[in-house]
């Protein structure tokens, strides 16, 4: 009878120290993941699982001292947890990518991205999804799981963007005169960069057409109104000089055969 009063009260005591174990464990978590910076719902999914774990230990080992078999407990709880991950398969599997993402920052909200093939603006990144407005202001809610399990392309993350734009002109056209065409176009436009190198090069000789490559930088917000800016120039500056630019199209050859008509003989008709 006394040695079962000793080992109620140190299961008592354990419950104390395992429930004060776990709350310090909680909060030092809680402290170091909102010093990396972590996602406040991440951080409070962690440190609430953590809390539990260490208190389920504390309980089985509170009932082992008290005398009660554990094996079959700790049994039933391996097959519910396996059970219930089981079921929930999908859900964890966005909830880590959700914390990847969240501590990897590979995109934040407000960033202009291309992810699991959608190009749009971050909103929100959420524990199990990530939400993106596309430029015709649709939302799409894409799960986590899909984004980090393919490419993510950030073209917000830098500063600047190097412009790249393809121009093809006939091939009867002189290449320096084209390049001084474009040049002309590019060079003046004081949302180039300083110190960054402008390029106009004849990039590959098509079927029907010479491809020519005009690549400058230029800074992330100025990129688009550039491009527009500076097609509707090249296209203005070719035609005042006259440099056609080629459809495409194909020669096709004809080959006649000319085949001898065959002669009829007529016969005499024979005498009767």
């Amino acid at each position: 009878m006394f040695q079962m009063l000793i080992n109620f009260v140190v299961a008592i005591l354990l419950l104390f120290i395992g429930s004060a174990i776990a709350r310090l464990a909680a909060g030092g978590l809680r402290k170091l993941m909102n010093a990396r910076g972590v996602d406040r719902t991440v951080t409070q999914f962690c440190c609430t699982l953590l809390r539990y774990a260490l208190l389920t230990f504390t309980v089985i080992a509170a009932l082992g001292r008290m005398g009660v078999e554990t094996s079959s407990i700790i049994a039933v709880v391996g097959a519910a947890g396996l059970a219930i991950g089981l079921a929930l398969q999908g859900s964890l599997s966005n909830f880590a990518a959700g914390v990847l993402l969240v501590s990897l920052r590979p995109f934040k909200a407000g960033e202009y991205t291309q992810i699991g093939g959608v190009s749009g603006t971050v909103e929100e990144v959420h524990i199990f999804s990530t939400t993106l407005r596309t430029v015709d202001n649709k939302s799409v809610v894409m799960p986590n799981g899909k984004i980090i399990a393919g490419d993510i392309v950030n073209f917000s993350r830098h500063p600047t963007r190097r412009l790249e734009i393809m121009v093809g002109v006939a091939y009867n056209t002189d290449i320096e005169h084209v390049k001084e065409v474009i040049m002309a176009v590019v060079s003046p436009d004081k949302r180039l960069l300083p110190n960054t190198e402008l390029m106009v090069r004849l990039h590959d000789m098509g079927p029907s057409s010479l491809n020519y490559v005009v690549r400058a930088w230029v800074s992330n917000e100025d990129y688009w109104d550039m491009y527009f800016d500076v097609m509707e120039g090249i296209k203005t500056a070719l035609d005042k000089h006259n440099i056609g630019i080629p459809y495409p199209q194909m020669d096709v050859h004809l080959h006649r055969n000319e085949l001898s008509a065959k002669k009829s003989v007529s016969l005499p008709k024979s005498a009767a």
